[in-house]
Order: C-alpha cells, then sequence, then structure tokens
C-alpha cells in the first residue's frame, strides 16, 4: 500500500497544498460528475457515487501524486453502450449491469496487477489510440446533440446518430435549444478568455485559475435559476429533477451467469482503455516533478477504484485527463488530495444535491461537448500520413470503424490493428548490406555511405530481432542476394541488432546454413550478443556452422575479405 510510505512523510505544507487542490478539482467535479452519468445513461447521482469511494481507494493503492480518478468521458460511453445491450436505459437492471461492468473491470485490473501484466496494454499503439479517442470524442457529443436540441435520440454509431437527429428536426424545444447553445458558447468563451479577462480586471493568478475551472459551475448556476424563476420546465425544458440526499448507498453488483458472460468482453475493454489513458496521464504528470509511477501498481489502484464503485452505486472509472492535469497544476502533493476532493463530494451528495433539481439537461450536455471536443485531434491524421502511411492506416481505420460500428467494435479494431500492425512492420524487417567506413572500423549501409566492400563477401546487418513471422524473409533475402552474385564466398549475417531468436528463426538459420553450404558458401555471424549466442549453442547450430562466429564485424572483415 503506498499510502504507507508517502503518509510517514505527510505534514503541514502538504496539507495546505492538497486542500486547495481539493478544493478546485471539487468544484469542477460536481456539474463534470453529473453530466458522464448522464452520458453513462444512469441517474445523475451515480456520477457523485462513482467520484467518492473510488477516488478513496484509488489514494490508498495508486502510485501517482496527482492522478485523479472518476468518471470519464470516453469510459462512460463505453458502458453506456455495454449496458445498453443488457438492459433498457431507466430500469433497475441497468443499473444492476453497470455495478457488474464496474466490479468486472476492477477484478480484471486487479488479476492483471497482482500478475504484473501491466505490459500488455502496450498493444494498443499511440496511433490507434489517437484515432479511437478521437473517434469517441465525436461520438460522444454527437450524443448529447439530442439534449441541446430537446429531442429524443438514440444509436451507438455516428450514422444513426445523425439519422435519428435529422428524424426529430421537427421537435426541436427552442428554449431547451437557447439554453444549451448559450451554455456550449460560454464555456468555450471561458476556457479560451475568461482567465485574461480577469488578470486584466486585477485579479491574481491563482484566483483566475480557479475561476476559470469554475466554469461549468457558474454555467450550472445561470441556467438551474432561469428554469427555476420562469418554470421552463412546464414548457418542455428537460431538468435533472430530484436527486437522492445521500452518500453513496451500499451496493451489490449481478452474479447471473448470463449478466457476467455478456458482459465480461466489454469490461476488459473498458479496463484496458482506461488503464492506457490513467497511466499516461499519470507518467506525464509524474515526469514533470522527476518522479515515478508504478504502472502495475496503478492496476491495483485502478481495480480497488472500480471495485469500490461496484459496491457504492457507481459505474466504471479510471484517471481522468481534465481534472488530473487540473490537480496537478493546483499544487496537489500527495494523493490525499483525492481523499480530500472524496470528502468534498460526499459534503455535495448531503447538502447540495436540492440545488440541482432545476439543472436542465441541456447544461449539462454542454459540459460533456466542451470537454470532449479537447479529445478530437484530426491532425493526427496528417501527422501520421506525412511520418508513416501504416500509422496513418491504423489512425483512419480506427476512427472510421470506432465511427461506423460504434466504440466496442472501435476498440476491439483497435487492438486487432495495433497487434498486425507490428507483426507486419516486424515482418518485414530492415536488412542492410553493409561495408566498411574508410580509415574506421564501422560499418554503414552500401545505399547510404561511401564505403569499403570486396565481392566475395557479404555482410547483412539484420535490424530486428527474429521470430516466426519474419524468419522466412530472411532466408529468402539471403538465397536472392547469393542467386544474384555468383561470386561471393561468404556471408556475414552481423547480430548487433538481434535480441532474440525464436525457434522458428533457429530453424531458419539451420537452412540457411544448409543451402549455403551445398552451394560452397561458407555463412558466419558477427557481434552476436551473449543471449542469442547462448541459443544457438543450446541448439547446437554453432556446431553444424560452416563458417565462424566473429567478436566484431571488422575482424570478420580483416580475415574473410583478403583470405
Amino acid at each position: 500500500m503506498p499510502v504507507l510510505s508517502w503518509g510517514r512523510r505527510y505534514g503541514r505544507k502538504e496539507l495546505s497544498a492538497d486542500l486547495i487542490a481539493a478544493v478546485i478539482v471539487t468544484i469542477m467535479l460536481i456539474p463534470q460528475s453529473l453530466a458522464y452519468a448522464l452520458l453513462a445513461g444512469l441517474p445523475p447521482e451515480a456520477g457523485l457515487y462513482a467520484s467518492i469511494a473510488p477516488i478513496i481507494l484509488y489514494a490508498l493503492f495508486g502510485t501517482s501524486k496527482a492522478l485523479a480518478v472518476g468518471p470519464v468521458a470516453v469510459v462512460s460511453l463505453l458502458t453506456a453502450s455495454a449496458v445498453g445491450q443488457v438492459a433498457e436505459q431507466g430500469t433497475a437492471g441497468y443499473a444492476i449491469a453497470a455495478l457488474t461492468l464496474a466490479f468486472l473491470s476492477g477484478g480484471f485490473l486487479l488479476v492483471m496487477g497482482v500478475l504484473r501484466l501491466g505490459f500488455l496494454a502496450n498493444f494498443l499503439s499511440h496511433p490507434v489510440i489517437a484515432g479511437f479517442i478521437t473517434a469517441s470524442g465525436i461520438l460522444i457529443a454527437t450524443s448529447q446533440f439530442k439534449h441541446i436540441l430537446g429531442v429524443s435520440g438514440h444509436g451507438h454509431t455516428l450514422p444513426e446518430m445523425l439519422l435519428s437527429l435529422a428524424t426529430h428536426l421537427g421537435d426541436i424545444n427552442w428554449i431547451t435549444l437557447g439554453l444549451g447553445g448559450l451554455s456550449v458558447a460560454f464555456l468555450f468563451w471561458v476556457r479560451k478568455h475568461f482567465k485574461p479577462f480577469l488578470l486584466m480586471l486585477g485579479a491574481s493568478e491563482k484566483l483566475a485559475d480557479v475561476l476559470t475551472k469554475a466554469g461549468p459551475v457558474f454555467a450550472v448556476i445561470a441556467t438551474t435559476v432561469a428554469v427555476w424563476a420562469f418554470e421552463l420546465q412546464t414548457q418542455g425544458v428537460k431538468i435533472v429533477g430530484e436527486v437522492p440526499q445521500s452518500l453513496p448507498p451500499l451496493t451489490m453488483p449481478g452474479f447471473a451467469p448470463e449478466l457476467l458472460g455478456a458482459l465480461l468482453m466489454p469490461a476488459i475493454l473498458i479496463s484496458v482503455i482506461g488503464f492506457v489513458e490513467s497511466v499516461s496521464v499519470a507518467q506525464t504528470l509524474a515526469a514533470k516533478k522527476r518522479q515515478r509511477i508504478d504502472p502495475d501498481q496503478e492496476l491495483i489502484g485502478l481495480g480497488a477504484a472500480n471495485m469500490g464503485a461496484a459496491f457504492t452505486g457507481g459505474y466504471p472509472v479510471t484517471g481522468g485527463f481534465a481534472r488530473s492535469v487540473v490537480n496537478f497544476d493546483a499544487g496537489a502533493e500527495t494523493p490525499a488530495a483525492g481523499i480530500y476532493t472524496a470528502i468534498g463530494l460526499a459534503i455535495a451528495a448531503l447538502a447540495l444535491t436540492p440545488l440541482v433539481y432545476y439543472l436542465p439537461n441541456a447544461t449539462l450536455a454542454a459540459t460533456i461537448i466542451v470537454a470532449v471536443l479537447s479529445l478530437v485531434d484530426v491532425s493526427i491524421l496528417k501527422t501520421t500520413w506525412s511520418y508513416a502511411r501504416a500509422d496513418f492506416s491504423a489512425v483512419a481505420a480506427t476512427i472510421l470503424l470506432t465511427l461506423g460500428f460504434g466504440v466496442e467494435f472501435g476498440v476491439a479494431a483497435g487492438v486487432i490493428i495495433s497487434v498486425l500492425l507490428h507483426l507486419y512492420k516486424t515482418s518485414r524487417p530492415h536488412v542492410a548490406e553493409v561495408g566498411r567506413v574508410p580509415g574506421t572500423e564501422h560499418f554503414r549501409n552500401i545505399l547510404r555511405h561511401d564505403v569499403q566492400t570486396h565481392p566475395s563477401l557479404l555482410t547483412l546487418r539484420v535490424d530486428e530481432s527474429l521470430y516466426f513471422a519474419n524468419a522466412r524473409f530472411l532466408e529468402d533475402l539471403v538465397q536472392n542476394r547469393v542467386s544474384e552474385r555468383t561470386d561471393i564466398k561468404h556471408v556475414v549475417l552481423m547480430f548487433s541488432a538481434v535480441n532474440e531468436v525464436d525457434y522458428s528463426a533457429f530453424e531458419s538459420l539451420e537452412a540457411i546454413n544448409f543451402r549455403l553450404g551445398e552451394i560452397g558458401v561458407r555463412l558466419h555471424f558477427s557481434e552476436v550478443k551473449g543471449p542469442v549466442m547462448d541459443r544457438l549453442k543450446r541448439g547446437h547450430l554453432l556446431e553444424q556452422l560452416n563458417g565462424k562466429v566473429f567478436l566484431s564485424q571488422n575482424d570478420a572483415f580483416r580475415e574473410l575479405a583478403y583470405e
């Protein structure tokens, strides 16, 4: 438990910094929690409940000093997509399914943490993650337009949502649209211009920052007062309504086999996406203070947080980017800032919930739209196009598949694309023919440098570990090069970049040695790393080798070129 480490050194300085950060994050989190619960298809109080016990549990078990755990946009959308397939929104079964999803996610994360499997998240490449988050941001924003317009809407894919909105355009509630539109405009203005405006008026940097972060609170207050004062709910404006005035209740997930089976894969996908997002944020913030986090311990912290959500009326949670950055910028020194935030939210759940009775859903939708549009990064398409077409293909495919078939399909496709992209890249490793740079012992690509070579000597530098997917590629490459040049007497495989040779690749090396031997060409190795050499010895290849193993490529060149 990391709390036993930082807790021993906790003092007045940390207490002051953590309390200030907690106040700022709490102000930001109240409307955000309500909004994300709406996005997940749950009652607004579920967002508050999912932000209390999970934060406390993460503070006890997590390693990041600034990560703020709770409901986030992408996980809320994934929750709505998964739970909506097994229960109807607004029913008791829907809430139980959300609890079960949090329970399964927490269990999966805990198992991964105990088994130290944090590295598995690396199978989601950054381009795929960027594509998925961009597409999710577009889906989330689109899903909220029905609340801004005051119409009915449904669908989990972009075409379904747009078609549903188009068919209900005649039902627009103009008062709702006015409230929602003004809220969106105000929140965008607050993000870009409110802080400079306050500084111009003479406000301190810290006060201006706090008031800017509280922008959604101002929108909530203004629109709530407007609905109450003019009784706009009687004119079709949908409001939050009654929110239970209580602390998170003790709840129980469902354990029916068919429910667990239906939610298992979505829970795994939510866990992986949540973990990747959370660890990325935590590592970025930790690096700014020359701190470190333990990814495997983070799995345990996030797993405990989700378990807490499952038994206290919440739904799946993870570390949020926006609130974590706010927590960091506000000066949080330890995870205790999260505990104080949870206390603030508990007070809000007990005392402030009657105040949101008249809060219009359109304002919460505006909060979500403004928050998630910052996740949309279309420039990643241009960047990857100019850098690597394979990465561009992965980003474009993930975006299109997520928009066209839904978030779960998009995540699964993203994982598959990541793995296939890796296999594709490594199945055709870069292999360069090298020669000696005159006057040195360095060897470089003959196509890029003016180097010394010898007609009887072919030296190939293999720039990738050898395994089943690329073993045959190397076989064919050596065979083709030798067939093209009949004067070759020696082939040297330069293994300076080879860290691993699996059994399939070992058999390919045996085949290369045998075929070269049949035509009178000797096979040699140079600069073989210790672990790779141990493998070659255990496989008895060195006993059958018709050439030698050289310590350096320069030794091989001096002996073989002038033999």
